[in-house]
């Protein structure tokens, strides 16, 4: 009985300090293996977009918040127009851009028709409202879609890792125990020596998943924030925007 009891502790002793993490990645069968592979890769994939979408998102704030201090300095729109190519990258610039580009379009087809003018300040003389309005309406929501479409960009793969990575390692660990099982039939006993590889295979492949899927969700949910933000911004400049129109460049 102690011969059975201190063999049943070196058997224990040495699955405990052969039982290091890297060295059961490393034996771990081929599906376990390729299960950590896709998760590693979701995982190292969803940091680059994280750091990437951290970085360009508080760039674009940072622009359009400067644009915005230039639109509403009461500068004439071709002076504005010309400081906003500073700020090529700012949503808020791109709207503008986009608007003030299809006014200028709208004296082009005026000059065809042979009306006299002299720059954008003459577009209240020579635009009617009922077909000029529609038309910047349609050029404005068509530039905020575009910008929103830009920063929505790579969203979908947080959300997809967020959702998925924690099944995929679910399926680790339900092929884990399964070699578990498999392993005690095949040894004809249940000791720590065998039952132990395997169950950690099934233990690590669900910690990565929940190492991809957590920051993955954390991520997405944090820059879907963002989004929501400066797409009210722009949303509330392009009003603005087609409201100065109105009030000063088209006839009533």
């Amino acid at each position: 009985m102690i011969w059975t009891q201190i063999a049943f502790a070196e058997t224990t002793k040495e699955a405990a300090t052969s039982l290091n993490t890297w060295d059961l990645i490393l034996q771990t069968g081929p599906i376990v293996f390729l299960v950590l592979l896709l998760l590693l890769t979701f995982s190292v994939l969803s940091w680059a977009i994280i750091y990437t979408k951290w970085k360009t998102i508080g760039q674009l704030s940072t622009l359009s918040e400067e644009f915005l201090e230039v639109f509403w300095s009461g500068r004439s729109l071709d002076f504005i127009y010309g400081e906003s190519k500073k700020f090529s990258t700012a949503p808020a610039a791109k709207i503008f851009q986009a608007g003030y580009k299809e006014l200028q379009k709208l004296i082009e087809r005026q000059k065809q028709k042979g009306e006299k003018t002299t720059g954008v300040s003459d577009v209240s003389q020579i635009i009617p409202p009922e077909s000029s309005i529609h038309n910047l309406e349609r050029a404005l929501s068509t530039a905020s879609r575009n910008e929103v479409l830009k920063l929505e960009s790579s969203m979908t793969f947080l959300a997809t890792t967020a959702s998925s990575a924690p099944f995929i390692g679910l399926f680790g660990t339900v092929w884990g125990i399964m070699s578990a099982f498999q392993n005690i039939g095949n040894q004809g006993g249940a000791s720590l020596a065998v039952v132990a590889p395997s169950i950690s295979e099934a233990l690590i492949a669900t910690a990565v998943g929940l190492f991809a899927a957590i920051p993955a969700s954390m991520g997405y949910n944090y820059f879907n924030s963002k989004i929501r933000n400066q797409k009210a911004q722009m949303e509330n400049f392009a009003g603005d925007f087609l409201n100065i129109v109105k009030r000063n460049f088209l006839s009533q």
